[in-house]
């Protein structure tokens, strides 16, 4: 049995009174959640206070990444300080 497709535009004018009314009319829907206060906003970020760096692919051998991921997070900026140390030499 297929499920049937969601208006997602027509869910983003729904206002929490019209939710409540649609729960109100079906039980089943009752143990749903009736207010879309439980969602998380997504979070968006501020002006930069410092230059942002470049966004750039590149192509590097698995023992450069291995190595660098090894001490985990920041990996991608220990390679970008390890470039910079090289290029001031």
């Amino acid at each position: 049995m297929k499920k049937p497709k969601t208006d997602l535009q027509a869910l983003d004018r729904m206002t929490d009174e019209d939710i409540a009314k649609g729960v109100a009319s079906d039980p089943d829907a009752a143990p749903l959640m009736t207010s879309l206060d439980g969602f998380k906003k997504a979070k968006v970020r501020g002006p930069q206070k410092a230059p942002t760096k470049q966004a750039v692919y590149i192509r590097l051998s698995p023992e450069v990444i291995e190595h660098f991921k090894k001490d985990g997070r920041g990996w991608q900026s220990r390679i970008d300080e390890t470039l910079k140390k090289a290029i001031s030499e």
